[in-house]
């Protein structure tokens, strides 16, 4: 991966972007977008934009969603303590003891989540995975009055976790689901405006995903794109506890892009990715895809009539969590097939499946 391209991708994992509060990631992401998109834009609903060639038929649309999960304070109590309510859906094993920013309107805010301690519990508590109802957030604040002057009801929250590099060409953040797709559609976009391109492309960071795929059924309905892609992390099958692969399909950090087939996907799109893939020899992943895929190629397949959609997905360990692992060089094959892919879409392709 191109030093610029690493760079972009670690300001954009560095910005606080839960479901509803993609603001700061929108900024992150038009910045780089307007070094070599036509138009770059953000709708009413708060997706970004950046389109490529808009004169170019067919319409393409590539879209990864920039909203991770995270909370939002939901009350003050009287001792200064915060309470709160996800945003997506968390597992609250992962949730207690964990340090927190809480975004303001006057910069960030550290606190930690607290919970009784094991010493206090009784041994049927002890048994049970504490609810996030019984959490709270504390900021060390000694009243309600000077907890309030520092959060607002309605600010959102995340874990304390930032990028950081480890071995083997992998790294760890918080939130690669999904600003890693947000990233890899940017990416594609830029090698698309370097091509011979036929198709108009319009990359979208979409919002809103983690609370039920409502950016992409927005920018889907606007766009009216003849050609759909997604790009979404999948679930990494190489940790240990992951299943049986006669159910699950396998997946292998560094192995390559996840291109998905089944319902959600058009055959005859399909087949272009992978053979794209092949003929620029980039390393990828087959993974069966029976039904919807609860991702945002769900909802671009139904809006506003017939088209042809596609899922690329990357890889990635711990899902959900603080400690997501993906590899750079999965992220580089992502965007590569896109543009391989996309490249060879023209006016007169058919994507009719049979």
């Amino acid at each position: 991966m191109e030093k610029r391209s690493q760079d972009f991708l670690e300001r954009l994992m560095a910005t606080i972007s839960p479901s509803g509060y993609e603001d700061e990631a929108a900024r992150v992401w038009q910045e780089e977008a307007r070094q070599f998109a036509d138009q770059v834009y953000v709708d009413a609903h708060g997706n970004a934009v950046a389109v490529v060639n808009p004169s170019g038929s067919p319409r393409v649309m590539l879209a990864g969603h920039m909203d991770e999960i995270g909370f939002t304070i939901t009350h003050i109590d009287d001792q200064g303590f915060l309470h709160f309510a996800p945003i997506g859906g968390w597992d609250p094993q992962i949730a207690q003891g964990q340090r927190v920013t809480i975004r303001t309107k006057n910069g960030p805010v550290r606190g930690v989540l607290g919970k009784k301690a094991i010493h206090l519990l009784t041994e049927e508590e002890r048994r049970k995975v504490v609810k996030l109802e019984d959490m709270w957030i504390d900021i060390g604040a000694a009243s309600k009055e000077e907890a309030s002057d520092l959060v607002a009801i309605g600010d959102p929250v995340v874990l304390a976790w930032g990028f950081e590099l480890l071995r083997n060409g992998l790294a760890v953040a918080r939130g690669f689901d999904d600003k890693a797709g947000s990233f890899v559609v940017l990416e594609a976009a830029r090698l698309l405006a370097q091509s011979n391109l036929q198709a108009a492309v319009f990359a979208v960071a979409t919002v809103q995903e983690e609370v039920g795929l409502r950016g992409a059924s927005t920018a889907t309905y606007d766009i009216a794109p003849q050609v759909a892609i997604a790009v979404d992390v999948g679930h990494a099958t190489d940790s240990p506890g992951m299943g049986d692969a006669k159910n699950m399909g396998e997946a292998k950090l560094g192995h390559g892009a996840i291109i998905s087939r089944g319902a959600n996907i058009n055959p005859k799109l399909f087949e272009l990715m992978v053979a794209a893939a092949e003929a620029e020899g980039i390393k990828y992943q087959v993974k069966a895809a029976p039904r919807g895929t609860g991702t945002d190629a769900n909802a671009m397949q139904l809006i506003r009539g017939a088209k042809a959609t596609g899922l690329v997905s990357i890889p990635n360990r711990y899902m959900h969590s603080p400690v997501e692992i993906v590899s750079l060089d999965d992220l580089e094959a992502c965007y590569r097939i896109l543009a391989a892919t996309v490249v060879r879409i023209g006016p007169d392709i058919s994507f009719i499946p049979w």
